[in-house]
C-alpha cells in the first residue's frame, strides 16, 4: 500500500510544483465555502441561510473543477474551458448581486448585512482569481477583475447605495480581485517555467549525447573516407592492369592490402580513444555538469595520478554513466562519489537521492550497467548497482589493480563493435 509520503516524493520536481498551484487554488473554494458558507446560517436564518449555503456551495464546487480544468488547459492536457469559465462568471456575478439584494432589501440587522457583505466580498475575489487560470492573456485577466469591480459599482448604487458607499465596496472588490488574479497568473508562469526548466534539462542530455555521437562519426569519416576511396581506385586498375595480363596489378592488390590493414589500425585507434577515459576529467566534468542542474556534488576520495590507465579509463566510463543515470532517473538533489583504494583494490562508489520506485527497481538492469560490467569485466572489476534505503541508490565499482592487463595487440572486434553500438541508435 502506498503511503502519502512515498505518492510525494515519486513525483518529478514540476509534478509536485503542479499538485501544489492546483491543491492551493482547490483550497481557495474550500475556503469559500467554509467561511462565509456555513457561517452565514445564524444570521441569516435557517431558510434563507441554507439557501445561500446551497448557492455558495455550487460556486465553491464550480471553482473547483475550473482550477482542474483550467490547469489541464494550461499543460495542454485538454482543450479550454470557456464554456465553464463562463458559467463561472454568470454565477458569480449572479451570487454577488443576490447578496447586494439581501444586504439592501432583506431581514434588518447588522448581523444579516455583515454575513451578506461577506458573501458577496468573498464571491466578487475568489471568483475572478479562478477564472484568470483559464485565460492565456495576462492584461484580459486582470480586465476581468476590473470588470467585476465596475459591475459591483452599477449594482451597488442602482439598489440604493450612496455613491460613495458603492465605490469603497467597488474598490474593495478590485483590490483582492486584482490581488488573486495575479496569483493565478504568477502560478501559471511558475508552473510552465519550472516544466521548461526540466525539459531543457533533457534537451541538453539528449544534445550531449548526440554531440558525441556527430563526433564519433565524423572521426570515423575522416579516417576511412580517404582510405576507400584510394582502395576503390587501386582495386579498379589492379582489374583492368589484370585483364590485360600485366604484373603491376600484383603490386596495386599489395597496396590496397596495406590500406585496407593502415584504415583498420587507425579505426581501431579511433575505438580505443573513444572507449579511454580520464578518471579526473569525469570526476571534474559530472560535478560540473550535475551543479549546473542544481544537484549538489561532492567528490571524496584519493587522488587518480597514480591509478593505471585500465583502472581509470573504466572507472572514468562508470562515473560518466552513473552521472547521466542521476540525470536522466528521480529527482536527486544530492550526490556522493568516493574514490577508495583498499589492499590492491580501487573502489568507486556514487550515491545519490531523489530515486523513484521504477527507476530503484529497473536500476540495475539497465543496458547502460550491463555495458560497464562488460568492462570492468575486461580487467577483473566487478559492478553493483541498486537502492539503499529511501529514495537512495548506490552504484560500486571495484577493480583490483594487481590483475590489470596491460593492452597489446588489435583491439578485438567484438569489443569494438560494442564500442560503437554504444554511441549510435
Amino acid at each position: 500500500m502506498r503511503t502519502p509520503g512515498r505518492w510525494w516524493r515519486h513525483k518529478s520536481t514540476p509534478e509536485k510544483v503542479e499538485t501544489y498551484t492546483r491543491w492551493s487554488f482547490h483550497f481557495f473554494a474550500v475556503m469559500e465555502f467554509f467561511s462565509v458558507g456555513l457561517t452565514s446560517v445564524a444570521p441569516l436564518g435557517a431558510r434563507l441561510g441554507s439557501a445561500v449555503i446551497a448557492v455558495v456551495a455550487v460556486h465553491a464546487g464550480l471553482c473547483f473543477v475550473t482550477v482542474s480544468r483550467a490547469i489541464d488547459w494550461t499543460r495542454g492536457r485538454r482543450p479550454q474551458p470557456t464554456g465553464l469559465l463562463w458559467t463561472l462568471a454568470a454565477v458569480t456575478a449572479a451570487i454577488a448581486v443576490a447578496a447586494i439584494g439581501i444586504a439592501e432589501l432583506g431581514p434588518e440587522g447588522e448581523r444579516v448585512d455583515t454575513a451578506a457583505g461577506g458573501v458577496f466580498g468573498v464571491i466578487l475575489i475568489f471568483g475572478p482569481g479562478i477564472i484568470a487560470l483559464g485565460v492565456r492573456d495576462r492584461r484580459r485577466a486582470f480586465a476581468i477583475a476590473g470588470g467585476f469591480a465596475a459591475g459591483t459599482w452599477i449594482v451597488a448604487f442602482a439598489l440604493g447605495a450612496s455613491a460613495l458607499t458603492a465605490l469603497f465596496t467597488a474598490l474593495i472588490v478590485l483590490v483582492g480581485g486584482v490581488f488573486i488574479a495575479f496569483t493565478a497568473v504568477f502560478s501559471v508562469w511558475l508552473l510552465n517555467a519550472v516544466y521548461e526548466l526540466d525539459e531543457a534539462r533533457e534537451t541538453r542530455t539528449r544534445l550531449a549525447v548526440a554531440e558525441e555521437r556527430l563526433r564519433f562519426g565524423r572521426d570515423l569519416h575522416d579516417v576511412m573516407g580517404r582510405n576507400l576511396a584510394v582502395i576503390a581506385l587501386k582495386s579498379e586498375l589492379a582489374v583492368q592492369l589484370a585483364q590485360r595480363g600485366r604484373p603491376e596489378a600484383v603490386a596495386q592488390m599489395v597496396e590496397v592490402q596495406r590500406l585496407a590493414q593502415e584504415s583498420q589500425r587507425e579505426v581501431r585507434e579511433v575505438v580505443r580513444g573513444y572507449r579511454e577515459a580520464d578518471l579526473a576529467s569525469e570526476l571534474a566534468g559530472a560535478q560540473g555538469v550535475l551543479a549546473a542542474a542544481g544537484i549538489e556534488c561532492t567528490v571524496i576520495g584519493a587522488a587518480t595520478a597514480g591509478l593505471p590507465a585500465a583502472v581509470q579509463s573504466a572507472l572514468g566510463w562508470v562515473v560518466r554513466e552513473a552521472a547521466t543515470n542521476v540525470l536522466r532517473h528521480g529527482d536527486a538533489r544530492r550526490c556522493a562519489v568516493r574514490l577508495r583504494v583498499l589492499e590492491g583494490h580501487v573502489v568507486l562508489s556514487v550515491e545519490n537521492d531523489g530515486v523513484s520506485e521504477g527507476a530503484a527497481t529497473g536500476g540495475g538492469s539497465g543496458s547502460g550497467l550491463a555495458g560497464l560490467r562488460e568492462r570492468l569485466a575486461e580487467i577483473g572489476g566487478a559492478l553493483e548497482a541498486g537502492p539503499v534505503g529511501k529514495g537512495r541508490f548506490l552504484l560500486t565499482a571495484e577493480v583490483p589493480l594487481a590483475s590489470v592487463p596491460a593492452p597489446s595487440g588489435p583491439v578485438p572486434a567484438a569489443a569494438a563493435v560494442r564500442a560503437v553500438s554504444e554511441v549510435m541508435p
